[in-house]
């Protein structure tokens, strides 16, 4: 390819190359669920635009693709809320959800309010429960939300950021 991955703020122009991205990477969570009316593949695109606006959104290029991306925002009690990290297929398993991870949770610690970090995933996502720990995260919740899947909520302090970094 020859090309570098870049990561930057998602732009309103970005949100249809985002859902159709998010429709093809949740393809295989509700296969693996055997539930194909998860959320992230019934989202609409004012949905996501809103999304996008109410917090933070970041995008991963290859040259002018989107090819990863993730959002989150900060509610009330100080918890950055992060969710739909997504990496489309053929760029996984090289580390870029690991850096998208960490440049959704460097522009929460830059807001004086984002105490913790937390997002979730399925019970049966071991790829991305093994991302996740690695970068510190630990269960904190599970609910089960239909008979084949339990939603596994995951968290860590923002403090925790800057000591992963520098270590």
């Amino acid at each position: 390819m020859g090309m570098s991955v870049t990561i930057s703020a998602a732009r309103e122009q970005d949100a249809e190359h985002i859902l159709k991205l998010q429709f093809l990477c949740y393809q295989s969570e509700a296969e693996l669920y055997g539930d194909y009316g998860i959320e992230p593949l019934i989202q609409s695109l004012d949905d996501l635009r809103a999304e996008i606006t109410q917090g933070h959104a970041l995008v991963a290029r290859l040259g002018d693709e989107v090819v990863a991306s993730v959002r989150g925002r900060v509610d009330e009690s100080g918890t950055a809320l992060i969710a739909k990290l997504i990496v489309h297929p053929r760029m996984q398993r090289h580390g870029l959800g690991g850096r998208l991870l960490d440049a959704i949770e460097e522009r929460f610690a830059a807001e004086p309010g984002a105490q913790r970090f937390q997002l979730f995933t399925g019970h049966r996502s071991e790829h991305n429960l093994r991302l996740y720990r690695s970068r510190g995260y630990v269960q904190v919740s599970s609910e089960q939300v239909g008979p084949r899947l339990t939603l596994v909520t995951l968290e860590k302090e923002a403090a925790a950021r800057a000591f992963v970094a520098s270590a």
